[in-house]
């Protein structure tokens, strides 16, 4: 044997152990021979800790451990032949199928993002659409339509609604005399509403107001205009809004161009 021959295998046997810490630290672990990289652990840990979990060596360890104990499963099943299982091969093209659409659906919408301009121009006529008034209203609810009448008797002759709210079953507007706070028509029952919004302001009911929670007298304390909520407030729900609807554009657009029969 020749000396550069010698020296040759001594040379590659020194390079082989010098790359095996490379080896290691590339992966995690190996389950017979199926190496599992240390970027998927990397991969776990990110999202673990974005949940508030701290970056530890003993979640790295757990980590590592719930890792090898799917692939030992993986590998179990795959050993059973029940990858070829029917129901398993549906169930496994449906999250690929699944996979693939949400990855066609993040890349279309970071190649088209929504413009600003389109924000603001939706946030105008949400604003627009939803421009109304709001009320700040009292009540007295009671049981029965009689009682209803006595508290408007009552306040005929100068009886002062706070007092009065006292004994309203609303415990919870009754301690405050009646106030309901401000408030969109909408957020009451139909028949409360309609009686309320035809009040002048100072006015109360002077007929009682049946709903299915009672009976009610109301009194109108003041009418503004409706504040909208800021752009900034409503901006993520506005960019969900229009990257639905680029989405359905896509979808629109790949049906045209397919050929379905």
């Amino acid at each position: 044997m020749s000396k550069f021959s010698f020296s040759a295998r001594a040379v590659l046997a020194v390079a082989l152990v010098a790359a095996v810490p490379a080896l290691w630290a590339q992966n995690a672990a190996v389950v017979n021979n199926k190496p599992i990289p240390t970027a998927k652990v990397d991969e776990f840990v990110k999202a673990l800790t974005a949940q508030g979990r701290p970056d530890t060596p003993e979640l790295r360890a757990a980590v590592r451990d719930e890792l090898i104990a799917r692939e030992l499963f993986v590998q179990e099943a795959e050993r059973k032949g029940l990858a070829r299982d029917a129901e398993v091969k549906q169930q496994i093209d449906n999250a690929r199928q699944q996979i693939l659409i949400q990855a066609l659906i993040r890349d279309y919408v970071k190649n088209n993002p929504v413009k600003e301009e389109d924000i603001k121009a939706e946030y105008d006529k949400m604003v627009k659409q939803s421009a109304q008034k709001e009320y700040k209203a009292r009540h007295i609810l009671v049981d029965k339509e009689e009682t209803a009448k006595q508290i408007i008797e009552q306040l005929k002759k100068g009886g002062k609604f706070e007092d009065l709210a006292k004994q309203s079953k609303d415990t919870g507007s009754a301690a405050n005399g009646g106030d309901l706070d401000w408030n969109a028509p909408g957020t009451f029952v139909k028949p409360f509403s309609d009686a309320m919004i035809k009040l002048e302001k100072g006015k109360y009911t002077e007929t009682p107001v049946q709903t299915q929670f009672g009976w009610h007298v109301i009194r109108l304390d003041d009418v503004r205009d409706a504040k909208p909520p800021s752009l900034d407030q409503v901006r993520p729900q506005i960019v969900q809004d229009l990257e639905r609807k680029k989405i359905q554009q896509l979808q629109q657009e790949l049906r045209a161009k397919a050929k379905i029969q």
